[in-house]
């Protein structure tokens, strides 16, 4: 029998976290947190502060108080939380479609012998839609792999498009369809043993899964956070850059921010060596705030307990679906899976659409996919009961 989610909820060393977000909203259950996290209340508290002292009071004074240096201040406090990445390698700019168009151009940089892309027909839109446009642009080729939903990129399925014509692979840690999590450090090694470099797009996995970025000695990656981290709609993306590579890693759009000196204004550009060259324009400093905020509750709560707790609620959510008897295209075993668990209808739409009427808010992605997203910090498994209760009523006269 399914134990009860009060004793589930009472033993959790991360419950009290969830009264530190704001959760003023009416649902039953919110499984969305996958594709927006909720509001820290120490984010409320921080952007009001800017406002009304920093901004209101310090006007432009604040660029020299602290505001130039957050990009890199931010960023090394998230490689540290989230990535397993020592200061000076992340920064926090842009949006994730802008950063994977910088880092395509400058991984493909690095291996000018070389003019193949490889990435799986399956990935992320933006992440294909841009290897295709930058492909085109440099006139390379891309290299499309097909993999199993749930099985996914394996280091077999990855081998068979890797030969010396590969000059960069694009992975996602985690697949934002099925949840299945990738072997990023025996992949990143499969990667290198060709020659090439890899991107590692952890949109879906940075705050929820543990990442070590320095030690399986990744090339490139890239990131939202307003998924697990609690950034906010439309907070800024990060960049991470090996620091073997800074020197070389030239990205395209050169905006005064990546340069040397930043306000020499130059009559010719020249790149930063630090790993301010992959900023372009002015920052969004409310933006960079807010996420300094998120990354710090999830340091403060430890990557490692939140992965224990991840994997607790995907395992709780599977045991109740099962119950219901509905198909879930996520790996079984928790090592194989991200934060979210995907449950398959072939009028999944119509099951989405009446689940949020009935107060549950979980995700739909086409053709027949419904994703339960759980974020540790904010997902009870009260909620994750409730849910599925209602699931099991909506489900039913649908068949």
């Amino acid at each position: 029998m399914t134990t009860s989610p009060h004793e589930l909820d009472a033993a959790d060393p991360l419950a009290s976290f969830r009264d530190r977000f704001v959760i003023d909203d009416d649902l039953v259950a919110y499984l969305d947190g996958n594709s927006l996290g909720r509001l820290p209340r120490a984010t409320l508290e921080r952007l009001a502060v800017f406002v009304r002292e920093e901004w209101g009071g310090r006007l432009i004074r604040g660029w020299a108080d602290s505001w130039v240096d957050l990009p890199v201040t931010v960023g090394d406090e998230l490689g540290a939380a989230l990535l397993g990445a020592a200061a000076g390698q992340t920064v926090v700019a842009d949006s994730t479609s802008v950063c994977i168009y910088k880092l395509l151009h400058a991984a493909s940089g690095l291996r000018p012998g070389r003019d193949e892309i490889v990435i799986d027909a399956t990935n992320f839109p933006t992440d294909r839609y841009l290897v295709d446009s930058v492909a085109a642009a440099r006139g390379m080729t891309v290299r499309w792999l097909e993999p199993d939903l749930v099985e996914n990129v394996t280091i077999e399925v990855l081998a068979a498009a890797l030969g010396d014509r590969t000059a960069v692979v694009v992975l996602s840690h985690v697949d934002y369809r099925s949840g299945t999590l990738l072997d990023l450090p025996g992949l990143t090694a499969a990667v290198h043993a060709a020659g090439a470099v890899v991107i590692w797009d952890l949109c879906h996995s940075a705050g929820a899964v543990p990442i070590e970025l320095d030690a399986a000695e990744v090339d490139f990656a890239v990131g939202c956070t307003y998924k697990y981290v609690n950034g906010g709609p439309g907070a800024p993306a990060y960049v991470y850059v090996a620091r073997r590579h800074l020197a070389e890693a030239h990205q395209p759009i050169t905006g005064w921010w990546s340069a040397a000196d930043l306000f020499a204004m130059s009559d010719t550009y020249e790149s930063s060596p630090t790993i301010r060259r992959m900023l372009s324009g002015t920052p969004p400093v409310a933006g960079l705030l807010a996420v300094q905020e998120g990354v710090r509750l999830i340091a403060e709560a430890g990557v490692e307990a939140v992965r224990t707790k991840s994997e607790a609620l995907t395992a709780y959510a599977i045991e109740l679906v099962d119950e219901i008897g509905l198909e879930i295209v996520t790996p079984r075993d928790p090592a194989l899976r991200g934060s979210h668990v995907t449950v398959r209808h072939p009028d999944a739409r119509a099951v989405a659409d009446r689940l949020v009427e009935r107060g549950v808010v979980p995700d739909f992605r086409e053709p027949d996919l419904i994703r339960l997203g759980l974020s540790p910090l904010t997902t009870s498994f009260a909620e994750v009961s409730a849910a599925a209760r209602i699931l099991a009523e909506v489900v039913a006269p649908i068949g």
